[in-house]
């Protein structure tokens, strides 16, 4: 078992949201080994049928708990949303604690915000980090299989290909199907695919509208499910002005390397150093790993991209509140040169103070340009991220 990052609150109610396979029924079950609670999952059919249509099971079980105090742990609570009522008064009237987690907020969003104003923190669970991984972490392996960990039961590259097709296969059944989120599923499977090959590219709604025959309206609404399913995440251009952000179309990265290469079949293709292919792997591997630390470090950062007219970009800004902004620029090569940084260097000084960054796989540290080359471990530690 991997020792995870996550540090949620002893003293509140809480959600634990994460996209499917990310381990929150193992990482609950390790927390609360110790302690006496009441754990009711609801990927159990019969307790889904059973809550569905009488939440008040959960006010008789509750009730009954002692001593006063104790845990109430729901999984899954996304398949019967009509318990958040009936948790929300509870949290009002006993003295124990929830801890409620959900693959999917689209469901939750009707019933949820009253739960979120203080009554239950928030907190999110993602697919392994580098650190999480410790001696188990292979770049190589992360950048084609992804870190769920699951994946890291299976030895063989077979094995490994089949989880994650069948874990792209169980995201349309369960999440998509069950929930009746779209009505036609056969324009929603292309998406999916063009999606993931345009995965860490400026989303081009029109073009991928024309590519599965349906509305530009129609594809930013699939966009909105992958978001709301944590399936992925939009990343904004970046402005100054937040109105002109707002005009300007997003990147879209899904939430797990291997995931991706599933949704876009090329899990056969190997990843070779050197290539296109890889250097968007370690692009979009690095961008991962920097959200998801910065959500367990609680850092109120917002990311986004720079492109300008002429095509001159920045791959990662951070907006860090009381320090510069940090300009980073991801390379998979392992030797940094000159012309690696000309880029972000016009950048910084344009818009200093900032600190520039250029992340490699380069193993020494440099200044270049008044950039400063690091390893992508060191990047992280530079970052205040490890």
């Amino acid at each position: 078992m991997f020792h995870r990052l996550l540090t949620p609150t002893k003293s509140n109610s809480y959600f634990i949201f994460g996209a499917r396979g990310t381990g929150k029924t193992t990482f609950l079950k390790d927390l609360f080994s110790s302690k006496k609670t009441l754990f009711i999952d609801l990927l159990d059919p019969a307790e889904e049928d059973l809550f569905a249509r009488n939440p008040n099971e959960l006010a008789d079980r509750v009730n009954a708990l002692r001593p006063a105090g104790q845990w109430v742990i729901i999984d899954k609570v996304q398949k019967a949303p009509r318990l958040l009522d009936l948790v929300h008064k509870l949290i009002e009237s006993t003295p124990h604690r929830f801890v409620l987690t959900g693959s999917s907020g689209r469901k939750l969003k009707r019933g949820v915000s009253n739960l979120l104003a203080g009554r239950a923190f928030v907190y999110h669970l993602f697919p392994l980090t580098h650190g999480e991984l410790g001696a188990s972490f292979n770049l190589q392996q992360a950048l084609e299989w992804g870190t769920l960990p699951k994946i890291y039961r299976f030895n063989s590259a077979s094995d490994r290909a089949d989880y994650l097709r069948a874990y792209a296969l169980t995201y349309l059944k369960e999440e998509i199907v069950a929930e009746q989120i779209v009505r036609n599923l056969d324009p929603f499977r292309l998406f999916l695919e063009v999606a993931a090959q345009t995965n860490g590219k400026i989303v081009n709604y029109s073009n991928i509208a024309r590519d599965i025959g349906v509305d530009t309206k129609t594809v930013q609404s699939y966009f909105s499910i992958l978001e709301e399913t944590l399936i992925g995440l939009l990343l904004p251009a970046y402005h100054a002005s937040v109105r002109k952000r707002q005009r300007t179309n997003p990147k879209f990265y899904f939430f797990d390397c291997g995931v991706k290469r599933a949704l876009d079949r090329t899990l056969q293709i190997g990843l070779k150093e050197g290539t296109y292919a890889f250097g968007e792997a370690f692009e979009h591997f690095i961008i991962l790993e920097i959200t998801r630390l910065s959500a367990y470090q609680k850092k109120d950062w917002q990311f986004s991209y720079l492109r300008t007219k002429d095509d001159a970009e920045i791959d990662l800004v951070i907006d860090r509140p009381g320090l510069p902004k940090a300009l980073i620029e991801i390379k998979s090569t392992t030797h940094i040169i000159e012309k690696d940084t000309t880029g972000i260097a016009r950048f910084a000084k344009d818009m200093a103070p900032a600190l520039a960054l250029c992340i490699s796989r380069d193993e020494h540290e440099k200044k270049i340009n008044d950039v400063r080359c690091l390893p992508w471990q060191t990047a992280f530690k530079v970052l205040g991220l490890v």
